[in-house]
């Protein structure tokens, strides 16, 4: 008997003298990064609040473009989530309806410090459901020597719809290229890119209060643009999506097309005549518009290690250390950071569309059932493009189907 209290004693000793080790055991916050890479600066920061945050470790794990959606989506709905992963932005409102992800509201500091809209494009019903952490614009990119070939000014980019499609139907006549570079493939930056248009003519797809406003004069307008510059892009447009046309443009097969600031980048690289401007503007615009994607850090619900996984969010994200992250993968600035954006400005020129669309650019829409939305718009501009359907009968067919998923 007393050899086993011996016994017990010795073991309940030993048991004792191991729990600080295991209850100083770091808690994991993982954190899905979207990509090929861990985005640069990270690995850095996360050293940096750990220190600040002793008792808890950052865990990344780099999931390629293609999967990591899915990845994320699938942990969650199964009930093991992540702590903390790069998602779209347009996928939140459905992680929140479907109580997978919990809020991170901003102040109204934070909001101010961002350029204009990008917080709606993490917001719905008045709340923020992620932290903002890339952000991408787009301008018009034209191939000046096709411009003059076709006996245009290589210096003139077009202001207008109706010059873009005149100036399209020119070079189409007068050189062997297609004036525009049309982006409407079955594949998501068809809608996107279509986005544009209705972001150049003060459109919209829903408004604030969830109410569909697609079938609208201004994006009835936008449609029909897309219709009156087909004859002048390149053949078969349905095959095509964003990079596929930059690539027909490196090649001069097209004079303009709308991309983003890394379109450039690879003119440089390719010895093109180039030059960028701000889109063009529809009848009723108010001023430079762009489409304003986002993508968002996402706190998972159920993790156990929610308000440090936001604390890290908003760390990671800060301004200073935001812009370098940006600067480093070419992407457009959230934030007005000064004195950078001068500074950026001043020494790349080519940057200044990309920021001049921000005012009265808009953002991906919010809804529900991002997918269900994406067929729809996609499928609206293909019958257009394809004339299967005439642009007012497209919009009103597109606005019905988009109840469902809002």
């Amino acid at each position: 008997m007393q050899k086993s209290i011996g016994l017990l004693a010795v073991s309940m000793l030993a048991l004792a003298s191991a729990a600080p080790a295991a209850y100083a055991q770091d808690q994991e916050i993982s954190f899905i990064n979207c990509g090929d890479t861990l985005t640069e600066g990270y690995a850095e920061y996360f050293a940096e609040w750990e220190a600040a945050n002793p008792g808890f470790k950052v865990a990344p794990e780099v999931v390629g473009w293609g999967q990591c959606q899915d990845k994320v989506t699938t942990l969650a709905a199964a009930g093991n989530p992540v702590a903390l992963a790069y998602v779209g932005s347009r996928t939140l409102k459905q992680f929140a309806e479907n109580d997978l992800i919990v809020p991170v509201p901003m102040s109204e500091e934070e909001k101010a410090a961002y350029y204009n809209y990008v917080p709606d494009t993490v917001t719905f019903d008045g709340t923020q459901w992620g932290v903002p952490v890339a952000f991408s614009t787009k301008a018009l990119f034209w191939n000046k020597d096709l411009f003059e070939e076709a006996g245009l000014d290589p210096d003139t980019p077009p202001k207008t719809w109706e010059e873009k499609i005149a100036f399209a139907k020119q070079i189409s006549e007068n050189t062997d290229a297609a004036g525009y570079g049309l982006v409407a493939k079955t594949f998501d930056n068809t809608m996107h890119q279509f986005l544009h248009w209705v972001y150049t003519n003060d459109g919209s797809v829903i408004d604030a209060d969830g109410n569909i406003t697609l079938n609208s004069p201004q994006v009835l307008a936008a449609l029909q643009a897309i219709k009156d510059i087909v004859p002048y892009s390149e053949e078969g447009p349905t095959a095509y999506e964003q990079n596929e046309v930059r690539a027909i443009w490196l090649d001069g097969g097209v004079a303009m097309i709308e991309a983003s600031v890394n379109a450039g980048i690879l003119a440089d690289e390719a010895g093109m005549n180039w030059g960028v401007a701000d889109l063009p503007l529809g009848p009723d615009a108010k001023g430079p518009g762009t489409l304003l994607i986002t993508d968002a850090l996402a706190v998972f619900k159920g993790s156990g290690v929610e308000d440090q996984a936001t604390s890290l969010a908003k760390f990671i994200t800060e301004g200073e250390r935001q812009w370098a992250a940006e600067m480093a993968q070419g992407l457009t600035p959230l934030r007005p950071l000064e004195p950078q954006t001068s500074e950026l400005v001043a020494e790349n020129a080519y940057w200044q569309p990309f920021l001049d669309g921000i005012e009265f650019g808009g953002p991906e829409p919010l809804f529900n059932d991002y997918i269900g939305l994406q067929n729809v718009m996609i499928e609206m501009v293909q019958s257009v493009v394809i004339g299967a359907a005439e642009p007012e009968a497209a919009l009103e067919r597109a606005a019905g189907e988009l109840e469902q998923y809002k």
